[in-house]
């Protein structure tokens, strides 16, 4: 009986949480999309040489956040809501810091920044006004994380479901409206995009005020050790972020002498449908986590393994599915970004999609694993996993394949 009961709250975790994620990932999905259309291929390139700067934020956000959220289950499994309301708000505290860091980064660097990424003068001003943009509106990114988290983790993974799918669909009718009625251009995607977000934290702002909330502000000095803590299991959904932003910033540089422009335009078009693939993944564990960690709360290891068995059942149907997919619609799928019929972006970007999605189920597994360390506050070995996976071994190589 309560095997079927932990089943049911996988399901419901989970799946909620997959298509919350998935809409999430849409923000820059469709900003590759209405570019493409509007911009053509230097638009492209140039979306694709900002996004690190968005992994980089939104990594942060969900650094305070997972690692805080988890600590606030784990002490609700233990029946601690005092606690868990301090971890709450050190945790706000903590993001708001982080984010005024990335506003002053806008505002004074964000020209330096685009040069450091490789931007040419044809796609220098488009790429800096994305890059600056989201900078500046890091406060919103980085605060409705933290609460997606913290609103999920305290039982209510329906109303953090609504509000990601939310601030996508809005991302998605403003990207149209701002780029082709309004002729906002680089200008108008990003602010389509930095509004998605403030849309995302009105609608989870229903959830203080609802008989299921537990989180409240509370008077707490900023605990050194306790946000010591919350970072370190924060740490692989940091790295995660970050280290598909270091990522595309290296397969960029290497694209640029290979290829040039087009090249990164097409290495953008992959990246940015890996990153929809990569939510589903993060999806199933971070739906899984408030149910690991609430168990690990209240001791029982038994049921801690029954829902990391159907997280890993999940990803393996996944994975399977979408290189499937890939495999056979390679060309359809770039054709839906390709809007100058680019021949040799579809070259790319074909062959790219067919060799890049073989490792699907890896990366899947890797995510799994790390957030379930994370759940019962293993932060080493979760740090390692993303870590090993996401930088120490994939830069080395990505070096080494492309010189031979």
């Amino acid at each position: 009986m309560k095997k079927n009961v932990q089943l049911i709250n996988f399901i419901k975790y989970a799946s909620m949480n997959v298509l919350g994620m998935i809409s999430l990932s849409c923000y820059i999905l469709a900003d590759t999309f209405f570019i493409s259309k509007g911009l053509g291929t230097y638009g492209l390139a140039a979306l694709n040489l900002a996004i690190p700067i968005y992994s980089f934020v939104h990594g942060s956000g969900l650094m305070v956040g997972m690692g805080g959220a988890t600590k606030f289950a784990i002490a609700k499994g233990k029946e601690d809501l005092e606690e868990g309301r301090k971890v709450f708000t050190n945790s706000f505290v903590m993001a708001v810091v982080i984010a005024f860091a990335f506003f002053v980064l806008g505002i004074g660097l964000s020209q330096k920044i685009t040069e450091v990424m490789g931007a040419d003068e044809n796609i220098f001003a488009m790429t800096n006004t994305y890059m600056k943009t989201i900078l500046m509106f890091s406060p919103a990114f980085m605060i409705n994380n933290l609460l997606q988290c913290f609103v999920r983790n305290d039982g209510d993974p329906r109303l953090s479901m609504i509000a990601m799918i939310s601030g996508s669909m809005s991302n998605i009718v403003l990207d149209y409206v701002f780029i082709f009625p309004l002729d906002m251009g680089m200008f108008g995607a990003v602010i389509a995009t930095c509004i998605a977000p403030i849309i995302s934290i009105m609608i989870l702002l229903i959830h203080f005020i609802s008989k299921k909330n537990s989180l409240k502000f509370c008077r707490s000095s900023v605990n050194v050790m306790r946000i010591k803590n919350n970072f370190s299991l924060g740490i692989p959904s940091l790295v995660t972020e970050i280290s598909s932003g270091v990522v595309i910033i290296v397969f960029n540089m290497i694209t640029m002498k290979i290829a040039g422009n087009v090249g990164v335009a097409a290495y953008g078009v992959i990246a940015n449908i890996s990153i929809v693939v990569i939510s589903i993944y993060t999806g199933i564990a971070q739906g899984s986590q408030p149910l690991l960690s609430g168990c690990y709360g209240r001791g029982e290891r038994q049921e801690m393994r029954a829902i990391l068995r159907y997280a890993i059942i999940a990803m393996i149907g996944v994975s399977i599915i979408v290189y499937i997919i890939m495999l056979t619609f390679a060309e359809p799928v770039v054709g839906i970004f390709n809007s100058e019929n680019d021949c040799m972006l579809s070259s790319i970007a074909v062959t790219g999609l067919k060799l890049y999605f073989i490792a699907v189920l890896f990366v899947g597994f890797n995510i799994i694993i790390s957030v379930y360390f994370t759940s019962m506050e293993k932060a080493l070995p979760a740090q390692a996993v993303s870590i090993i996976r996401g930088l120490i071994l994939i830069v080395p190589m990505a070096l080494l394949m492309s010189g031979i």
